[in-house]
């Protein structure tokens, strides 16, 4: 009996996935928070459909977007000054609420990912 039980909980909650709502976070103005190795790295940032603007330490960087669909989105930097800043980015919308998003990030075709989260902003 109890292994019914159990099998129905697995049945019924593995189907479940987390609802995104991507599309309300496609352009507008947010800023984000990073934790990187105990540092917490914040940023601000204008977003349209083709295009990000970031601000982050009193610099401003450009970027050129390619959504791969409504939760990923690939950056390419407009001028980049080194060969790191070369690299293309892939991030990727994990899960939403009504003003913010919990997303992962790593250079395209590497494994190691950061996790961070954006707040839209009023």
């Amino acid at each position: 009996m109890r292994l019914l039980v159990v099998l129905a909980f697995l049945s019924f909650t593995s189907c479940y996935e987390t609802e995104r709502h991507c599309k309300n976070f496609k352009t507008g103005k947010f800023y984000s928070e990073v934790l990187i190795n105990g540092e917490l790295f914040k940023s601000s940032f204008n977003r349209t459909e083709t295009l990000q603007i970031e601000v982050y330490n009193n610099k401003t960087d450009s970027s050129k977007l390619r959504w791969i669909n409504d939760c990923e989105v690939i950056f390419k930097t407009i001028n980049p000054k080194n060969r790191a800043e070369k690299k293309d980015i892939h991030l990727k919308i994990l899960t939403t609420t009504d003003s913010s998003y919990t997303y992962e990030y790593s250079y395209v075709g590497e494994t190691k990912k950061q996790k961070g989260v954006a707040y839209k902003a009023n």
